[in-house]
């Protein structure tokens, strides 16, 4: 308060105030100053070099144009906002995570389970970057006790007690519940699944139902910022949809009658789902919808029917919109629906956030599960890969792909099976795998040159080159580098214009193009005299001369 009170007395009236701690409330500090109403939050996350997420806090006498401000603040710095439309504390972010963390230290209190069994079944068995005890000592047990006593979310255990006494802070300090002298412990992958991580993952769930209940966040708000700023591979609502939240309920009655404290003690909110049966997955309902049988989650679908445009996000920021065998399943499966779908000409491929398109294969989960890369399986692998960006290529509806940050390895080669490529400026594009000893297997080596040429592919390849959003455009490997401001509106006046046209004739084009590049001209002049022949059967082609002779524009109905 003392701060702001000094630098008020020098800043101009316009001038926005803004506080990066979840330890302080933003009410309270706004309503200090001369200025409430254009005093916000902005949570960044460390290292803020490379975390993605800033949480944008509404005080409440924040206004609306200060939020505004803060969200296009944060995205010119090539970071994802979240708002946080309510002052709790903690935010988003650490609300959720200093519960999850303390809750983990308290079994090793209470002797539930070891540090290393419950850390080897979070990075094993759900694929967290870091289980809750090493992540505790990389974030500083002194952070976290302090946090305790501050926010009384959950009591501070004995043993975190004793070690913040002892100055045993974790990494810092080079011990804390491991022995950090000789760099990070070896967690034993033998122990994974020896835990049971609902004890954790429940209580997530529930105050993310509680922040929903507060309105202080959505649920996909809740998860975007979760994934953003620890790097879990799901948000606590895409966990309570996947465990079930009849089986959370269960486990929170659970764990409230073993502890008594409120962080476990089920919400309405999340009794109420059970009730009405919005149980999840399995019931088609809970904190998200889910239409049929195939569950998306890694990737988001999102139709415009109006324009009949659909575009398919990468939706794992977390990763840099990586892509693992499950991405490449459910692009394929998405893939499918919308070949069906006669509201949708034009496909948009592009990453969620933005910082990535995407960084290409997850190698982090394959480390994870080395039977992934034996020879047979990396065989397999390539193969998937593979098949599914030759369905993207064959894919009968114009594709395009909207490169919004960085496009390395196996997201190069899904954008260069695509039709079209709109690149922002600012990202960076590159077949990148032999800079880890690796060769481009999913149809780089034979793509890139059919674009680019021989010579250029070998360079590009052999000295895994990254490129610029201009570099890229001036050797023909994406079609248009667009500036940021512009590279929205650039790739939707694309995808209408397709959209508008003629769909069968775009699909006989382009079979016509992708088979006849294959073969000897004369064979690739029979393919194309015989798709001239089938398009010419069309009602579109009546309604192209119709328009053309009427001077308006033509009504294509794919027929």
């Amino acid at each position: 308060k003392q701060v702001f009170a000094e630098v008020q007395k020098f800043a101009k009236p316009e001038c926005i105030f803004a506080s990066n701690t979840s330890g302080l409330s933003i009410t309270e500090l706004g309503n200090s100053t001369d200025r409430p109403e254009k005093f916000l939050g902005l949570h960044f996350f460390n290292p803020p070099q490379v975390m993605a997420l800033v949480e944008v806090i509404k005080g409440e006498r924040t206004s609306d144009e200060t939020i505004k401000f803060g969200v296009e603040f944060v995205k010119s710095l090539g970071k994802t906002p979240v708002v946080v439309k309510k002052d709790v504390p903690g935010f988003i972010v650490n609300r959720i995570l200093v519960p999850y963390l303390t809750l983990a230290i308290d079994d090793v209190d209470k002797g539930v389970a070891k540090p290393e069994e419950i850390d080897a079944t979070f990075v094993y068995k759900y694929s967290f970057p870091m289980g809750p005890i090493e992540l505790s000592d990389f974030v500083g047990l002194d952070i976290l006790y302090y946090a305790s006593q501050q926010w009384t979310l959950v009591p501070a255990p004995e043993v975190l007690k004793k070690k913040f006494e002892s100055k045993e802070f974790g990494m810092k300090s080079g011990k804390g519940f491991y022995d950090w002298s000789a760099g990070r412990p070896k967690i034993p992958q033998e122990l994974a699944g020896k835990y049971d991580a609902l004890r954790l993952l429940a209580p997530m769930v529930n105050i993310a139902s509680e922040l929903i209940q507060l309105g202080v966040a959505d649920a996909k708000e809740i998860d975007t910022a979760m994934k953003l700023g620890t790097n879990m591979p799901k948000g606590p609502c895409e966990f309570g949809d996947e465990i079930g939240l009849d089986v959370v309920l269960s486990k929170l009655e659970e764990l409230f009658k073993e502890k008594a404290i409120d962080i476990v003690k089920p919400t309405e909110t999340l009794k109420k789902m059970v009730s009405e049966g919005k149980l999840g997955e399995k019931s088609g309902e809970g904190f998200y919808k889910y239409a049929g049988e195939f569950v998306f989650k890694n990737i988001v679908v999102e139709r415009d029917e109006e324009n009949k445009i659909a575009k398919i996000i990468i939706n794992r920021p977390q990763r840099l919109n990586a892509l693992s065998p499950e991405t490449l399943d459910e692009i394929s499966e998405a893939l499918r629906q919308l070949e069906k779908d006669e509201n949708t000409r034009v496909v948009i491929f592009t990453g969620a956030g933005d910082r990535a398109f995407s960084a290409g294969f997850d190698l982090q989960s394959a480390m994870q599960d080395p039977t992934l890369l034996t020879p047979a399986n990396s065989m397999m692998l390539a193969a998937k890969g593979q098949w599914v960006f030759t369905q993207i290529e064959r894919f009968p509806k114009p594709v395009i792909a909207a490169i919004n940050g960085y496009a390395f390895g196996g997201g190069c080669e899904l954008a260069l099976a695509c039709d079209f490529r709109i690149m922002k400026k600012g990202a960076k594009i590159g077949l990148t795998e032999v800079s880890l000893a690796l060769i481009p297997g999913w149809g780089g080596t034979q793509r890139l040159p059919k674009i680019v040429g021989i010579a250029k592919a070998k360079e590009l390849i052999m000295l895994a080159k990254r490129l610029s959003a201009d570099e890229a455009e001036k050797i023909g490997l994406v079609h248009k580098a667009v500036d940021p401001e512009n590279f929205e509106e650039e790739v939707m006046n694309l995808a209408k214009q397709l959209a508008e046209g003629p769909p069968v004739s775009l699909r006989i084009a382009k079979y016509a193009i992708n088979f006849g590049y294959e073969l000897p001209p004369e064979l690739g002049q029979v393919i194309e005299s015989t798709g001239f022949g089938i398009v010419t059967s069309t009602q579109d082609v009546m309604e192209g001369v119709r328009a053309f002779f009427e001077r308006r524009k033509p009504q294509f109905k794919g027929k």
